[in-house]
């Protein structure tokens, strides 16, 4: 899988989460969810559609092609795995440890979020 910027890992996973039973993403939706102009969001559509990662016809939905889903899925599942571990095991309130799984996502070892899983998942005695 080609490595993308944390900007680009940040759009899929908009895409990915904005997308539901069987429809595509807005631009006006993933703008917001970013917090950036419709202009930008615009412009990163045109990046991941030349690496075959999104479908992305003009005034239409977004769709993630399959290799743009797996990216997507693997990336909100380290969020996901990042904000669990920060909520559950080291307490941090939620608005922080969102934000903070935000940054990580980018940055983490497989390794890493392996072990996080298999800490959460470990039976308490």
């Amino acid at each position: 899988m080609e490595k993308l910027t944390f900007t680009m890992e940040n759009y899929l996973e908009a895409i990915y989460e904005l997308s539901t039973d069987g429809n595509g993403a807005r631009i006006s939706d993933i703008a917001e969810r970013l917090g950036v102009t419709k202009a930008s969001a615009n412009s990163a559509m045109s990046t991941l559609s030349e690496k075959g990662l999104i479908i992305n016809e003009k005034y239409k939905e977004i769709f993630l092609t399959p290799s743009g889903r797996e990216f997507a899925e693997f990336t909100s599942k380290k969020h996901h795995v990042i904000q669990h571990f920060l909520t559950k095991v080291l307490k941090i309130d939620i608005v922080i440890a969102d934000r903070d799984a935000c940054a990580i996502e980018h940055v983490i070892s497989n390794d890493s979020i392996h072990a996080m899983q298999k800490f959460i998942l470990k039976p308490k005695n």
